[in-house]
């Protein structure tokens, strides 16, 4: 495939934006050569500024649950959008959202909407400090609940010893609140509280991993971190922006009947627009402002276009009983394919799957944690990625990073797409 145009764009872009993206791993980095720049998107494929088609396994990094320009979505930001675009006072729509994601996910009461999973994210720690009036916080490592300071927060140098910052511009002061666990141990966990006793606010956790590829949850490791939380005074965070409404309609919450005490949200929930938003029950999120002193704000919180956009979202997805089975029939039917044609070709390899996420490792362990994905052979993703964009198949440009299906994939797409894998298999 040719992309000129896109490099021509790139160019220009360097210029005057950092790396010339508006969010690091857009810029091919980890992979080489040069960022495809999209020009539109429809069902299952986006098209770029050189006409090429490919089918998309990243799909807005995940909310394109339902496809690119999903009519119902498309429809109702239309229809807002000649009402206004922004008010900056309460509006209907957002009752009405707020309403339809509380019925659908377990143990929540009330809900509130801003503007990104960061922002989600951000608050919900604060949230949770100000409710419990301890500072602490429990992350894991690998797992990145967006960029604010708390959270980007490198390993120490033993299980106890406090985190140290991983960017600049970030304080040792920030950083020392932050303490960094392994995802998927549990006794590591056990030790950092043991040896922070009465200090920790929450544990902050993506319940099913999509950052350091599809890592799901070993059996009891959510029901080890309830307990812990349960009988510590430690808050639960679910960070469920990837997997809220993708992999349940209630989230991880409802897939693995385990409650969190904050759940944050982001990606579908918006149908493709800038949203963010964390729920809990009545008396943790009481002490949000007005009706607590946790203070919290957002010019744009609750704009009325993302509100459109999301609740069409929603409700397609809350009407359609069969779509939770589709998406995993046709994750399990790729992963099935895939793994046939790297295993003809003797190519080492291990996948990651739960519901409609998927991550293929180029390692011959089991990927459980952060120290076991980055066993995988870099430059052997570097030549599966290229190999796949060439072929038109649309991939994460990184190798620490999940796959979305999306439902406007067809079994022809798939197939498709475990052709490509064949034929680049042979040079792996």
């Amino acid at each position: 495939m040719l992309y000129q145009r896109s490099s021509v764009l790139f160019k220009a872009a360097q210029e005057v934006i950092p790396g010339g993206v508006n969010s690091p791993v857009r810029a091919f980095s980890a992979v080489g050569g040069t960022p495809i720049f999209a020009k539109s998107a429809k069902g299952a494929y986006v098209y770029d500024e050189d006409g090429n088609r490919f089918i998309d396994y990243i799909n807005s990094w995940g909310p394109m649950l339902l496809g690119h320009a999903f009519p119902p979505v498309v429809d109702a930001v239309i229809e807002k959008t000649k009402q206004g675009t922004s008010f900056g006072m309460p509006t209907a729509i957002e009752t009405e959202i707020a309403e339809l994601a509380v019925s659908m996910v377990p143990n929540i009461d009330k809900i509130r909407f801003v503007n990104s999973g960061t922002e989600a994210c951000m608050s919900a720690i604060r949230l949770a400090r100000g409710f419990t009036k301890k500072d602490k916080i429990i992350k894991f490592s690998g797992c990145y609940h967006g960029h604010s300071d708390s959270f980007l927060i490198a390993a120490g140098s033993g299980a106890v010893t406090f985190g140290t910052p991983n960017s600049p511009g970030v304080t040792e002061g920030t950083a020392k609140d932050t303490l960094l666990a392994n995802y998927n141990d549990i006794e590591n966990v056990k030790s950092l509280v043991e040896a922070n006793k009465g200090e920790i606010a929450s544990i902050i956790v993506e319940p099913v991993a999509g950052n350091m590829g599809c890592i799901p949850p070993v059996d009891g490791f959510l029901e080890g971190l309830r307990a812990i939380c349960d009988a510590h005074n430690i808050l639960l965070i679910f960070d469920e922006v990837m997997t809220g409404f993708r992999l349940a309609k209630g989230g991880v919450q409802e897939l693995k009947n385990v409650n969190a005490d904050i759940v944050c949200f982001g990606k579908v929930v918006g149908g493709g627009l800038p949203v963010g938003a964390f729920a809990a029950r009545n008396e943790i999120m009481n002490h949000l402002a007005p009706l607590g002193p946790v203070y919290q704000a957002g010019t744009l919180s609750g704009n009325p276009l993302a509100m459109a956009a999301g609740l069409a979202m929603l409700k397609a997805i809350n009407a359609d009983v069969d779509l939770m089975t589709r998406l995993e029939e046709k994750t399990k039917y790729l992963h099935e394919g895939i793994a046939d044609a790297l295993n003809k070709n003797n190519v080492i390899h291990t996948i990651n799957r739960i519901g409609s996420m998927i991550s293929v490792h180029f390692s011959q362990d089991t990927v459980i944690d952060f120290d076991t994905a980055a066993k995988g052979n870099n430059e052997t993703f570097k030549k599966f990625f290229h190999g796949m964009l060439n072929r038109g198949i649309y991939i994460a440009p990184s190798a620490f990073e999940t796959w979305f299906i999306t439902d406007a994939l067809s079994y022809k797409d798939l197939n498709e797409t475990i052709a490509a894998v064949e034929e680049i298999a042979k040079d792996l």
